[in-house]
């Protein structure tokens, strides 16, 4: 198992926001996280990140536990995020945000062949690498983020909310480009509010509610389901 959270609690302050959560991640897949606003997925995926510590249970990365290690720790063992809102640098070049995201690599060729496949999954990126990333459209910062994070050569890449505020046409690509990161051989657990788009492309999928996970089961699964279809799929 390449990632694995067992009887995870999180909290904020006082307040319990993951209460007793267990998800596995197989190496290789893609796996989805679905839910409303609140229902804790950010906060498990800034968990895993090492940005959050939990106040009980483990996380487990190749059977090591990571629950207590910092977050550049984790990068450089080959966890990556692309976070919720895109944050990246924007009084920065495009390339300068990319070359951020290579901070715990140490070979120059292997970073110079990364950027080169990011440059080929997001042209546009290369067309633009010395325009400032606070000049980009939506769109365009999100494949930015997401290239970013794609420079620390991840095992596995954590995905928060990547189709947030994009057009259709814009979240049909971003999608088709998640399918061509997870076919080079990465790991990818997306939290998604778009959840058809997910289910789609996923293999497996968790359902949360106010910090528990009450469904997990395959994606195609999930996407038949009728009580997923009514709550998340407009009962399509």
């Amino acid at each position: 198992m390449l990632l694995e959270a067992e009887d995870l609690h999180v909290r904020y302050g006082n307040v319990e926001a993951l209460h007793g959560i267990n998800l596995q991640v197989r190496q290789g897949e893609i796996v989805t996280i679905l839910g409303a606003n609140g229902a804790g997925k950010t906060t498990t995926l800034r968990t895993i990140s090492g940005l959050l510590r939990p106040a009980q249970g483990e996380i487990r990365f190749e059977s090591q536990p990571i629950h207590k290690l910092p977050a550049h720790r984790l990068v450089a063992m080959g966890i990556a995020q692309s976070p919720e809102g895109r944050r990246v640098f924007g009084t920065l070049t495009v390339r300068e945000n990319l070359n951020l995201g290579a901070f715990s690599q140490t070979d120059a060729g292997k970073i110079a062949k990364t950027l080169q496949w990011i440059y080929e999954l997001f042209p546009v990126l290369a067309q633009r690498h010395n325009q400032l990333a606070g000049t980009l459209s939506g769109g365009e910062q999100q494949m930015l983020a997401i290239g970013r994070a794609l420079m620390a050569n991840p095992r596995i890449l954590l995905l928060d909310e990547p189709s947030l505020g994009l057009a259709p046409l814009l979240v049909k690509a971003i999608f088709q480009t998640l399918w061509e990161i997870n076919e080079a051989g990465v790991t990818i657990v997306l939290v998604e509010q778009n959840a058809r788009a997910a289910l789609k492309l996923a293999h497996r999928g968790y359902v949360m509610e106010v910090g528990r996970i009450v469904l997990e089961d395959r994606a195609d699964a999930l996407l038949a389901n009728p009580e997923v279809r009514n709550a998340y799929l407009g009962g399509e």
